[in-house]
């Protein structure tokens, strides 16, 4: 769907009880993927995913994903600023209920040079998805021994806060809730598993959910003592 001349959204509309993936799956699944190859006069397309939440599937599993419909935003650069912008999108995702089945898109839109009636559903997406903020702001990531790092955010009111970990491919890092300090939210990362004879620092993508709203970062993860 189209929201203006720089900004489209994908919409995923699931039924009751089906689930669909994050661009971390967690523990099974397929994350989606959107390919804009063919397009007129296109720069750049930047899909934004909104934050997710930790569901527990049937065989025990923990899925980051949704349960409702999901609007995946699209930030769009066009080649030349004078001219229309044609999208030509193929997305490929999956949709899990009782089993799991791929599913796939292939979709043209022209994005129209004033208004559009979605875009106010665009938007209200792209406003829910994690703000980018620094490293320094998002919070304070140290080692807690020889398999992990605390990481503790300052505290605050709305729902409850939920941590979700990238690290690069090869690593694995569990995150589970820790005790909490003054005015801080606290977690623990545990490192499961590393490329052979590769041992921290790491670059770890967080995204924090919850309190005032979702934020992400990027942050080098330092040497485990």
């Amino acid at each position: 769907m189209a929201a203006g001349r720089d900004l489209a959204g994908f919409e995923v509309r699931l039924a009751p009880g089906a689930i669909t993936y994050w661009r971390d799956p967690g523990d099974a699944g397929v994350p989606p993927t959107f390919d804009f190859a063919g397009s007129d006069n296109l720069e750049k397309a930047e899909p934004i995913f909104p934050a997710p939440k930790r569901i527990r599937e049937s065989d025990g599993g923990e899925a980051y994903g949704y349960e409702r419909d999901v609007v995946f935003p699209m930030k769009i650069e066009p080649g030349d600023p004078a001219k229309p912008v044609t999208l030509k999108l193929h997305a490929n995702f999956a949709v899990c209920e009782k089993i799991c089945l791929p599913a796939e898109a292939r979709l043209a839109l022209t994005l129209p040079g004033a208004g559009s009636p979605h875009a106010g559903l665009v938007e209200a997406a792209l406003a829910a998805a994690p703000r980018p903020i620094s490293p320094k702001a998002f919070g304070d990531l140290a080692s807690d021994g020889a398999d992990g790092w605390r990481l503790c955010a300052q505290a605050e009111a709305g729902t409850a806060r939920d941590l979700f970990v990238e690290p690069p491919e090869g690593w694995w890092v569990s995150v589970a809730s820790a005790p909490a300090e003054a005015g801080r939210d606290c977690f623990r990362l545990t490192l499961r598993q590393t490329p052979k004879d590769v041992a921290p620092p790491v670059p770890l993508r967080l995204t924090l959910t919850g309190g005032a709203g979702p934020v992400e970062t990027t942050v080098e993860a330092p040497a485990l003592r």
